[in-house]
C-alpha cells in the first residue's frame, strides 16, 4: 500500500531583533501581525499531489454465461488509488482498494443479465487521475467446455485428515475456462468448489475421499447453457507417506520416526511412525502418518527423554518453511501436533534443512539453507514441559548452513555449510554452546570437501565426520577437548554421492548412505585416532538419504527416498559389517 508522506518545512531566522512598545498599541502590533500571517498561510495552502492515471493489466475472471449471478472481479494494475472506481459497462460497482496494484469489485447479477462485450476501466478521482484503458468482458450465451492441467497437491496418504495446509483441507485444480459457476467432480461426484480466477479453482476434499489407496479421477463441469465436462486429472491415495528424507528413534530403542516430503505437488510433508521388535529390529507402522503442516519435511530429531519430536521443513521451493512440534505418546509413539515454534516470523528460518536437539535437552538449533550466503543457525530453547521451542536468536554459518550437530557432553556445535558456486569446497563453522542460555559462540571454520551434506560426532565426542556429496568422500577430523576446535586428520572414499553419515553407539563403526549409487558405505574406527578404514558397502533402496543406528547398537536403519521405504540391517558387533533383514514402506 502505498503511504503519503509529507514533510513540513520550517523557516530558521537569525540575527537580531528590537522590541518597540508603542503607546495605545499594547500587543496590538504584535497580534496583527500574527494574524496578518496566519492569513498568508491560509491563502497559500500547501498543493495537494495529483492522482496519476491508473493502468489495468489484467482481469478474472475474463468471461462468464449469461445469467450467472453476481461474482467478484479482481483487476491488476498500477497506479490505483483509495478512491479508485471500478467501471463494469459503463456503471460504476461496489469497489475495494487492495494496494496500488489490486483492486476488487462485485459485478451485479443485472450486469451479465445478457450477452455482450462489456468494457472494464478504473477511475481515478481528482485532482489529476483520470481513466485507464478498457479492457473487455466477455457474456457469452454458453459456457464452453473447460480444462484441467494440474492439481495441487496431487496425491496424499491414505487415511490422513490433512492435505493442504495452506487451503485448510481444499485441493486447488489449475486449468482453463473455469468459471463463477464451475464445479469440480471427484469420481463424478460434486464437491464444494470456490472459484479463484479463470484459471484457478479450490474444491473441498474429505478425510473419506481419501481414506483407503488407489485414485481418483478429478474433473471440472461447466453447467448449462453450454459447457461440460473437462478432462480428468489423476488424485493419487498413496499407501503410505512419499520421499522420506530422515530418522530417527526414540531414546529408549522403541520408536522409529521418518519425515517425508511429500509426494510431487503435496502441499504438506508427513512424519511416520514405526513400533520397533527390539529382538528383531523390525519396524511396525502404527497407523496414516502425521502431518507436520508445512511443505517439505525433510529432517526429524527426537529430544533425549523421547517426549518430543521436532521437524525442519524446508518448504517445496526453499523460500520459506518453518520447525514443527509434535507431542510423543509414550505407550504407542503415536504422535500429536501441537503447533510451530514461536517465533518463527523472527528466528531468521529459510528453508531449514537440519535440527538438532542438545544432550540436556534444553536448546535445539537449526540449520537454515535459504537466503543470501552465508546464511544462518536459529538458536531455540526447549520447555521442558510443553517441548514448546523459544528463539533466542541467530548466529552466522561458513556458507549456506545445510546440518546442524552437538556433540555429545553438550558443549559444541558444528555446522557443516555449503559454499558457492556448486562443487565448491565447504566447511564447519565450529561454536561453543553457553550451558546456561544455548546460545552459540562462533570459534572458527574449517575445510571439508565439495558440497558437504551431513556432520556427525562420535558418542566420545573425540572425533567428528563430514560426508561431501560431491567430491564422494568423507572428512576425519579430531576435536580438542577444551576449545572444541577440529583438526583435519584427511579423507576417505565413499560412494557416489555421499549423503548422511552417523556413527555407532559404541564408537567402533561408522554409515554413509549413498544417494547417487543407492548403497551404504561401511567403516571401521581406529578408536586412538579417529581414521576411518573403508570395509564394504552394501545395496540400499533407491537413493537413500538417511540412516539411523538404535540404541542397542544392533540395528541400522535406512531411508530410501525414491523407492519410498526404509532399509532395515542388523549389525555385526564384532566387525561392523550390515546384512539386510528386510523393508518397510513409508
Amino acid at each position: 500500500m502505498t503511504r503519503l508522506v509529507m514533510a513540513i518545512r520550517g523557516l530558521a531566522i537569525s540575527g537580531t531583533a528590537s522590541l518597540v512598545f508603542l503607546a495605545g498599541c499594547g500587543g496590538g502590533s504584535l497580534q496583527s501581525a500574527n494574524n496578518q500571517s496566519t492569513n498568508n498561510q491560509s491563502a497559500n495552502p500547501t498543493p495537494q499531489s495529483p492522482n496519476p492515471t491508473p493502468t489495468i493489466s489484467t482481469i478474472s475472471p475474463v468471461t462468464t454465461v449469461v445469467g450467472g449471478g453476481a461474482f467478484t472481479l479482481t483487476i491488476n494494475g498500477t497506479d490505483f488509488v483509495a478512491g479508485s472506481i471500478v467501471n463494469f459497462g459503463g456503471s460504476a460497482i461496489a469497489t475495494t482498494f487492495g494496494d496500488s496494484a489490486l483492486l476488487t469489485a462485485v459485478v451485479p447479477a443485472a450486469s451479465v443479465a445478457s450477452a455482450g462485450t462489456p468494457a472494464v476501466t478504473v477511475t481515478n478521482p481528482a485532482p489529476g487521475g483520470g481513466t485507464s484503458v478498457a479492457m473487455s468482458f466477455s457474456i457469452t450465451s454458453t459456457s464452453p467446455i473447460p480444462t484441467v492441467n494440474l492439481l495441487y497437491p496431487s496425491c496424499a496418504p491414505a487415511g490422513e485428515q490433512f492435505i493442504d495446509s495452506e487451503y485448510n483441507n481444499q485441493m486447488e485444480v489449475g486449468g482453463l475456462n473455469f468459471e463463477t459457476n464451475s464445479v469440480v467432480r471427484w469420481n463424478g461426484a460434486d464437491r464444494p468448489t470456490t472459484f479463484l480466477a479463470g484459471t484457478a479453482l479450490t474444491a473441498q476434499i474429505s478425510a473419506s475421499d481419501i481414506a483407503g489407496a488407489g485414485t481418483a479421477a478429478v474433473s471440472v463441469f461447466n453447467p448449462a447453457p453450454g459447457g461440460g465436462s473437462s478432462n480428468s486429472s489423476t488424485f493419487t491415495i498413496t499407501p503410505g507417506a512419499v520421499d522420506p528424507q530422515s530418522i530417527a528413534v526414540d531414546p529408549a530403542g522403541k520408536f522409529a520416526y521418518v519425515a517425508n516430503s511429500g509426494c510431487d505437488g503435496g502441499a504438506v510433508g508427513y512424519v511416520s511412525v514405526y513400533t520397533i521388535d527390539a529382538t528383531t529390529g523390525a519396524l511396525l507402522s502404527i497407523g496414516p502418518p502425521a502431518p507436520s503442516l508445512y511443505e517439505g519435511a525433510i529432517s526429524v530429531a527426537v529430544d533425549p527423554f523421547g517426549k518430543f519430536a521436532y521437524v525442519a521443513n524446508t518448504d517445496l521451493f526453499n523460500t520459506g518453511g518453518g520447525v514443527s512440534l509434535l507431542t510423543i505418546n509414550a505407550t504407542t509413539g503415536a504422535l500429536t501436533f501441537m503447533g510451530n515454534a514461536a517465533g518463527l516470523t523472527n528466528a531468521g528460518i529459510l528453508a531449514p534443512l537440519s535440527i538438532a536437539v542438545d544432550p540436556s535437552g534444553k536448546f535445539a538449533y537449526v540449520a537454515n539453507e535459504g537466503g543470501f550466503a552465508p546464511t544462518n543457525v536459529s538458536m531455540f530453547t526447549i520447555n521442558s514441559i510443553t517441548g514448546g521451542l523459544e528463539f533466542i536468536g541467530t548466529i552466522a554459518a561458513g556458507g549456506r548452513a545445510i546440518s546442524v550437530t552437538v556433540d555429545p557432553k553438550g558443549g559444541f556445535a558444528y555446522v557443516a555449510s555449503q559454499t558457492t558456486p556448486p562443487g565448491s569446497v565447504g566447511n564447519v563453522s565450529m561454536y561453543t554452546i553457553n550451558a546456561a542460555t544455548g546460545a552459540l559462540s562462533f570459534i572458527g571454520t574449517i575445510p571439508t570437501g565439495t558440497d558437504p551434506n551431513s556432520v556427525v560426532v562420535d558418542p566420545t565426542g573425540k572425533f567428528a565426520y563430514v560426508a561431501n556429496s560431491t567430491s564422494n568422500d568423507v572428512s576425519m577430523y579430531t576435536i580438542n577437548a577444551a576449545t572444541g576446535a577440529l583438526t583435519s586428520i584427511g579423507t576417505v572414499p565413499a560412494g557416489s554421492g555421499p549423503n548422511s553419515v552417523v556413527v555407532d553407539t559404541t564408537g567402533k563403526f561408522a554409515y554413509v548412505t549413498n544417494f547417487n549409487s543407492s548403497d551404504v558405505s561401511m567403516y571401521a574406527i581406529n578408536v586412538t585416532t579417529g581414521a576411518l578404514t573403508l570395509k564394504g558397502t552394501i545395496a540400499a533402496g533407491q537413493n537413500p538419504t538417511s540412516i539411523a543406528i538404535h540404541p542397542s547398537g544392533k540395528f541400522a536403519y535406512v531411508t530410501n527416498s525414491v523407492s519410498n521405504d526404509i532399509s532395515i540391517y542388523s549389525i555385526d558387533t564384532t566387525t561392523g559389517a550390515l546384512t539386510l533383514i528386510g523393508t518397510v514402506g513409508t
